[in-house]
């Protein structure tokens, strides 16, 4: 095979899309999104959000070309009161990505790295450095910490949730 064929051939990524509460309505919604998104059928194991009256959680591990986590994100979004979080994993020659969305926040997106530290970019240093807010406020923003605060209820693992197993430790 070529270089060229090489380099144009699709890469995989794997990520995982943590749905952290839906309203049992909307549930149907976001699996008929994430079908079409991943090409094959999608039904999620919904559990009870213990946080939120109503609301429902689940989530899914998926196998995809590079990228795809920036897709599923913005297709999410579309869902104004789902909170969710999605990550891709990096790949040869690319970053990862983590993606987080509160109703009260918006989205947050981050670049993650091989070892799995969170990629800031000197534009958004510079950006943080000339703002008239607090130098701790903005990189804390930069990190993700307002969306991690607002979602860490929801991630608790209440009784009865499904154990995730991690890919790859080490």
């Amino acid at each position: 095979m070529s270089v060229l064929a090489a380099s144009r051939r699709a890469q995989v990524a794997r990520g995982v899309v943590f749905v952290h509460a839906c309203a049992r309505a909307v549930c149907p919604h976001v699996e008929w999104t994430l079908t079409e998104l991943l090409g094959s059928r999608v039904t999620l194991d919904w559990t009870p959000q213990p946080v939120l009256r109503g609301a429902a959680r689940a989530e899914l591990s998926w196998t995809g070309e590079a990228g795809l986590g920036s897709s599923i994100a913005s297709a999410l979004r579309a869902f104004p009161d789902v909170r969710f979080e999605v990550t891709e994993e990096p790949t040869a020659g690319r970053d990862g990505e983590r993606y987080a969305f509160t109703p009260s926040l918006g989205l947050f997106r981050s670049t993650v790295g091989v070892h799995g530290d969170l990629l800031v970019n000197e534009d958004r240093l510079r950006s943080a450095l000339s703002s008239g807010a607090g130098l701790a406020d903005e990189i804390a923003r930069l990190l993700g910490t307002p969306w991690d605060t607002e979602l860490e209820p929801f991630r608790y693992a209440g009784d009865g949730v499904p154990v995730r197993w991690l890919h790859q430790v080490g």
